[in-house]
C-alpha cells in the first residue's frame, strides 16, 4: 500500500489551519453584529430609516469590538500555551516514563528513526478500555497518548500500526489543526452557554413580560454558534482518519496489523475521563457512547465507520 500525497496533505492542512484562524473572527465579529442589529430591530418603538437603523447598529458594534477582541485574544492565547496541560486534564492521560513500559518507547523510536521525525512525548491514560490519539501544536509539544488497555491487550504488530497512525497525524499536521478548531469550537460553545444560563436564570432581557424578543434573538445566536460549531468541527475532513491508516500501513508495511487492532478498538473504545466532544475527535475511534439511530451529530461526526476503515486496509493485505 503505497501513501500518496504527504505534501500536498501538509501543504492542505496546514492551509486550512491558516484559514480557520482567519475565518474565525470573521463568523465571530459577525455574529456579534448579528446581536446587535436584532436588539436594534426589537427595540425599535417607531420605523426607523434603514441607513438610521445600520447607522446605530454599527456604533454600538464599533463600541463593542475591542473589549470582545480583547476577550477572544486572552481565550486564545491561553488555550494555545496551556492547550497540553488542558488535554491532559481532559483525558486524564500522564507522562509514560521509559522504566515503565520499555516496549512502547522502542516501537516509537524505531518508527521516529525510520522517516526522521522528532520522538514525541509519550503519555498514558489509566483506562481498560482500547483508545490513543496525537496532540500538540509543534515539535516541542507533540504528544501520543496510548490507554493502558491498548498497551496491553495489542501485540506488537498491532500497537506499532496504531503508534503509527497517531504519527502519521503528526506527521500530516493534522494534529495542529484540530487542535484550533477545538479552542474556536470551545470560545462559540462557551458563549452558546454563557446565553442560555442569562435566558434560563433571567439575567438576560429581565423578567419582565417584553423581554420575549430578547430571549428569542439569544436562542438565535447560540443556535446559529452551536451549528457554526458543528459545521468546524465536520469541516476538519473524516477524510484524516483514512490518510492516517493509509499512512500507517505505508510506514510499518502491515495494513493487516492496523485492521487488526481497529477490530479489537472497535469492541471497547470508551474512555471514561473523557467528557468534550471537541476532545474526542482527537481519539483514533471516538471514546464516547454513540447513538447508532440517525441525529445531527451522526450526521456531523468526525470519525467516519470504523468497518469502513478495516475493510479499505484489508484491500492491501
Amino acid at each position: 500500500m503505497k501513501y500518496f500525497g504527504l505534501q500536498s496533505q501538509i501543504r492542505r492542512n496546514n492551509l486550512n489551519s491558516v484559514l480557520l484562524l482567519l475565518l474565525f473572527p470573521v463568523v465571530f465579529f459577525g455574529l456579534t453584529w448579528l446581536f446587535f442589529f436584532f436588539m436594534s430591530v426589537s427595540q425599535s418603538h417607531n420605523e426607523q430609516e434603514p441607513y438610521n437603523l445600520i447607522r446605530s447598529v454599527n456604533f454600538g458594534f464599533l463600541r463593542t469590538i475591542p473589549w470582545v477582541a480583547i476577550a477572544v485574544i486572552v481565550w486564545f492565547t491561553i488555550a494555545w500555551f496551556s492547550h497540553s496541560s488542558m488535554i491532559d486534564r481532559a483525558t486524564s492521560s500522564k507522562p509514560l516514563e521509559r522504566k515503565e513500559n520499555k516496549r512502547v518507547y522502542n516501537l516509537v523510536e524505531n518508527l521516529c528513526i525510520a522517516y526522521g521525525l522528532k520522538m514525541p512525548a509519550i503519555n498514558i491514560i489509566e483506562d481498560d478500555s482500547l483508545n490513543a490519539f496525537a496532540s500538540g501544536m509543534n515539535e516541542q509539544s507533540y504528544a501520543i497518548s496510548l490507554s493502558r488497555g491498548i498497551i496491553n491487550y495489542l501485540n506488537d504488530d498491532e500497537l506499532e500500526g496504531v503508534i503509527a497512525h497517531e504519527l502519521t497525524h503528526i506527521r500530516n499536521r493534522d494534529v495542529r489543526m484540530l487542535m484550533v478548531s477545538i479552542i474556536f469550537v470551545g470560545i462559540f460553545s462557551f458563549i452558546a452557554n454563557l446565553l442560555f444560563r442569562g435566558i434560563r436564570f433571567g439575567n438576560l432581557g429581565g423578567r419582565g413580560k417584553n423581554n420575549a424578543p430578547v430571549i428569542l434573538i439569544a436562542l438565535a445566536i447560540s443556535a446559529i454558534a452551536y451549528l457554526i460549531s458543528l459545521f468546524l468541527r465536520f469541516a476538519i475532513s473524516r477524510s484524516r482518519e483514512y490518510m492516517a491508516d493509509a499512512g500507517s500501513a505505508e510506514m510499518t508495511r502491515k495494513p493487516y496489523a492496523l485492521a487488526n487492532a481497529l477490530r479489537k478498538i472497535s469492541a471497547d473504545p470508551l474512555i471514561e475521563a473523557v467528557k468534550s466532544r471537541d476532545v474526542s475527535q482527537l481519539f483514533i475511534e471516538n471514546p464516547q457512547s454513540i447513538d447508532r439511530s440517525f441525529s445531527i451529530d451522526k450526521v456531523f461526526a468526525t470519525h467516519p465507520p470504523i468497518e469502513k476503515r478495516i475493510a479499505l486496509l484489508e484491500q492491501f493485505v
